[in-house]
């Protein structure tokens, strides 16, 4: 390893994709693997955010509300990135199962995960806490520059 690191070898070089050798199905499926788990993770983040949800009503918060949320400037941040990672993911599948069978429900289940990401987010961040404009634009981007 060593070796490899002193003489500028790079250590990935034999798992990078090799249009001669990788057949194209492979290529969509490990794809569709890796935008999957992409989508799990976002999606769960955004439904159970960091550090948790409120539990009681004391202290001036409120039981249900993202407790990261308190740091305004992180949890924007982390908001807006873990959207962006979930819309992009998500675009990434819907257009690698164009014309696979069902794609129509692929389509509506992604639109409902996207409504259920939305409508939790939203009921765990506090109102005066975030601009749900930027998530909006977050959520949009993937889809305006494709």
């Amino acid at each position: 390893m060593v070796n490899r690191l002193s003489t500028g070898k790079s250590w990935y070089k034999p798992f990078q994709y090799k249009e001669d050798v990788d057949k194209p199905g492979d290529v969509r499926n490990i794809l569709l693997v890796v935008a999957t788990l992409i989508a799990s993770v976002t999606f769960q983040a955004g439904v159970n955010p960091p550090g948790g949800v409120w539990q009681d009503n004391d202290n001036g918060h409120h039981a249900g509300r993202a407790i990261y949320a308190s740091q305004s400037a992180a949890y924007y941040v982390f908001l807006i990135s873990n959207t962006f990672a979930l819309s992009a993911s998500i675009l990434v599948i819907i257009s690698l199962t164009h014309r696979f069978p069902f794609h129509f429900e692929i389509i509506i289940a992604t639109v409902s995960m996207i409504v259920t990401y939305g409508s939790a987010i939203f009921a765990v961040t506090p109102d005066e806490s975030v601009r749900f404009r930027y998530v909006i634009a977050a959520a949009s981007v993937p889809f305006i520059l494709r």
